[in-house]
């Protein structure tokens, strides 16, 4: 398997035509998988905001004020505001706000970034991140698989990593149940989720910070002759972190 970044892109703006902008720059095959950073599908479909957009209503006061109270740093209740109106479900409001956004993803802040956004002071995330990666893979030439990118935490360990928010043209994960291991043992609970395995290898070339690049291409590899499945985002019903977290209150 290899991974090569595509270079020379410039700074996007609203309108742009990201798979055009690709397809000027690389070579790709039909077994490509196109990785593509939330931040440039953001700012190619105009998700950029400003904070006085955002009024703050008494919740998003309260937010900020208890925030404030336990970082002892400034918060502004705009800030809070965006993140309550880009969400269907406030996880938790403190030590930080972690919130489920309307496709199903669960991060902090409703995934707002507040970096790299020239001229406005927010960049949201894509409304429908596998709409989005489904517009890119259908004008990209080959039609390869596209996966859109972001990074988070994840419970129990430090530091950021790439995870998949949409995809297309391929499914999220392999369905190992049914199969055997090395041992004869059928498999019964194990499904890989393989779009966030190539967004986390993405992430490593597409970097952080202002000398990242915001589209990787995997290639040579292959989903294999399994069963796929879409299924992402847990419901509640079986996200016991998630009903854990609904009866928990922060303790300095």
């Amino acid at each position: 398997m290899e991974l090569f970044a595509v270079s020379d892109l410039p700074e996007i703006r609203a309108g742009d035509d990201l798979a055009a902008m690709i397809a000027e720059r690389v070579d790709l095959r039909p077994d490509d998988v196109v990785c593509v950073a939330s931040t440039v599908v953001s700012k190619a479909e105009g998700r950029t905001a400003d904070l006085e957009e955002f009024p703050a209503g008494p919740r998003a006061k309260e937010i900020a004020r208890n925030l404030e109270e336990i970082s002892g740093d400034e918060k502004d209740p705009r800030f809070a505001q965006a993140v309550l109106e880009n969400s269907t479900d406030v996880v938790m409001d403190e030590p930080f706000i972690l919130t489920e956004a309307p496709f199903g993803h669960v991060s902090v802040n409703a995934g707002i970034d507040r970096s790299n956004v020239p001229d406005h002071d927010l960049l949201l995330l894509p409304e429908r991140p596998s709409q989005s990666a489904e517009r890119i893979h259908g004008n990209l030439p080959e039609s390869p698989p596209v996966i859109v990118t972001d990074t988070s935490g994840r419970p129990f360990r430090h530091g950021q990593r790439g995870v998949a928010i949409g995809w297309a043209g391929m499914p999220a994960s392999r369905d190992w149940r049914g199969e055997t291991d090395r041992d004869g043992h059928e498999l019964q609970v194990t499904v890989q989720s393989v779009v966030d395995e190539l967004a986390g290898a993405a992430n490593l070339l597409s970097g952080e910070g202002d000398g990242g690049d915001p589209v990787v291409v995997v290639r040579d590899w292959a989903f294999g002759d399994h069963d796929g499945s879409d299924n992402m985002f847990r419901e509640m019903r079986g996200d016991f972190v998630r009903q854990a977290l609904r009866g928990w209150k922060y303790e300095d």
